[in-house]
């Protein structure tokens, strides 16, 4: 059982695997003590795994920005679940790209896995019916790359093996188009 900080928000041990708003799946390698302004700081060092960068976090600002522990397993297979329901619904594309790009920028954000799920369906079903910009394939590549490490994680599978789930649930969607 996690114990909680002087600040409401979990406090993390060396080796905790954590995750970072639109960065991912992070450990958790020390915690170290600065002084900034003349006042002691103690910061998480978190590696990111997917990039390798490391992040220092102030620990009694870990909850505000949004360090999470990874999504409980029960949780992780609804959310994959959840993208095979309604695989053949049809998103609005006519809605301003700019508008979309912000949302879908402020989901990855957020640091919810089931808003991140939401953006890799609604570009994957966009994408059925038109080619996506360079804006939404990368936008599709960070979603994708967040989700399937968080799910693997939790639940005890290989990332490439969620990759091929979440491409099997699509596997109409990413269909190569024919010219008829």
């Amino acid at each position: 059982m996690r114990l909680l900080g002087r600040f409401g928000g979990i406090m993390f041990t060396p080796d905790d695997l954590v995750v970072y708003p639109a960065q991912g799946v992070g450990q958790i390698e020390r915690i170290d003590s600065k002084t900034v302004g003349g006042l002691v700081c103690e910061l998480y060092i978190v590696r990111i795994r997917a990039n390798n960068v490391t992040l220092m976090v102030p620990v009694n600002n870990a909850a505000h920005v949004g360090l999470r522990t990874l999504t409980p397993k029960d949780e992780a297979a609804a959310i994959l679940e959840s993208l095979r329901n309604d695989s053949g619904k049809v998103v609005y594309t006519g809605q301003n790209w700019n508008r979309r790009y912000r949302e879908y920028s402020e989901k990855l954000k957020s640091g919810d896995l089931a808003d991140v799920a939401y953006v890799l369906k609604e570009l994957l079903l966009i994408g059925q019916n038109k080619e996506l910009s360079f804006g939404e394939r990368r936008l599709l590549e960070q979603a994708t790359n967040l989700l399937t490490l968080e799910l693997a994680l939790s639940l005890s599978q290989d990332q490439q093996a969620v990759k091929d789930r979440v491409n099997e649930i699509f596997a109409d969607v990413l269909q190569p188009k024919t010219e008829e």
